[in-house]
């Protein structure tokens, strides 16, 4: 984890590049910085490998301060991608690759193994790959590259400094796939700049939008599409991309909904799931309070018995306010139809989850820029 506390940046000329920057990095997390031109994005990045130093406050990297690692040693530690690529045009990918675990005087098999695996790892064959040179690949190829070399020395962290903006739009996009992909495997933290708002959100466990060296607003790409903080977020963003929002818990409801009292006759409870064509149904008690749901399956299987020996009790609940709770794996996980609960216990409402499903589909379209 990599911690910013209260970081200013003053240059000799009395420029403030950066204003009181707090941000966390978790690990296993792809965080993106974004904002204008000159807005301190690419100087925040250059400080956690010490490229540029801080004028004020603290960077720690698993509690320890920077500034008490040795910059070479704190470099090696790191990798790093940049627009350019930067590959060694005199040098073979095996040996572009291997840069880093050669300097750590890596035994010769190692980094062998280590070389192949990772050009496995973004799909190009080691026996076609390994000797030929960057002249002989494409800019997606030579970009693939550009990213194992960052990850040849198994480093904690991986800074990436606009890497994919010099592609053409169908390169860019496989990339970013790509990367999303290889994140699940690597779980590492990665620092990742770019000025490209739908590549951010496509991307981004958390995004952190920056003006004037100043953090404007971050957190997930769904938090900041669907609560701008201010009018600049709202323009940085776009209208259209503040549409791809997703709706709330109230939108995506069903408001005309059965439900069967606990004290209901199971075959009754059948037969109301089968003329609705419910895979699951609310159970309410003598209230009409929420307190659980009846599968169809179950019913079936017990239908000697009374509901309430057979209702279950889903862990997660849906409320008639917000929206993030919405995207939760939990409720992706569970019965086919979610209840949609309010304060007082009451069911509001019900979720189909192929409903859901088919919005977050058409969601992720529009966060990989689709129409």
């Amino acid at each position: 984890m990599i911690q910013l506390k209260g970081i200013h940046k003053v240059y000799d000329d009395g420029f403030q590049a950066l204003q009181d920057i707090n941000l966390t990095f978790e690990e296993g997390k792809i965080n993106v910085l974004i904002g204008p031109s000159g807005c301190g994005k690419t100087t925040t990045m250059k400080l956690l490998n010490r490229l540029t130093d801080y004028t004020e406050g603290q960077i720690l990297i698993d509690g320890k301060n920077i500034q008490q690692i040795n910059p070479i040693e704190l470099r090696r530690q790191m990798g790093y991608v940049i627009q350019n690529i930067g590959l060694f045009p005199h040098m073979t990918i095996f040996d572009n690759v291997a840069t880093v675990p050669k300097l750590l005087k890596w035994d010769k098999q190692k980094i062998k193994q280590r070389v192949d695996e990772l050009l496995r790892m973004v799909n190009l064959d080691p026996e076609v790959y390994r000797d030929r040179y960057p002249s002989e690949l494409s800019g997606g190829q030579q970009q693939r590259i550009g990213v194992i070399r960052a990850l040849a020395a198994e480093p904690s962290t991986i800074l990436m400094d606009e890497p994919f903006s010099a592609l053409d739009p169908i390169s860019r996009e496989q990339l970013q796939e790509e990367l999303v992909r290889l994140q699940q495997e690597i779980n590492k933290t990665i620092v990742f700049v770019t000025h490209d708002m739908d590549e951010a959100i496509k991307i981004a466990d958390q995004i952190i939008i920056m003006k004037s060296g100043q953090v404007v607003q971050k957190g997930s790409p769904q938090e900041i599409l669907a609560n701008p903080t201010n009018d600049f977020v709202k323009e940085f963003i776009g209208e259209e991309r503040l549409g791809s929002a997703l709706p709330s818990v109230k939108g995506l409801m069903t408001e005309t909904f059965e439900t069967v009292n606990v004290r209901t006759p199971m075959d009754q409870a059948i037969q109301t799931m089968v003329d609705k064509q419910y895979k699951a149904i609310p159970v309410v008690d003598q209230d009409g309070k929420y307190i659980g749901m009846l599968d169809l399956f179950s019913a079936l299987k017990y239908k000697e018995q009374n509901i309430e020996d057979v209702w279950t009790h889903p862990q997660a609940i849906l409320e008639t306010t917000g929206t993030e709770q919405v995207i939760s794996d939990e409720y992706l996980e569970q019965q086919a139809l979610i209840p949609v609960v309010a304060n007082d216990d009451q069911v509001v409402g019900i979720l189909q989850r192929e409903k859901l499903l088919e919005v977050l589909q058409q969601f992720y379209q529009l966060k990989r820029g689709g129409q």
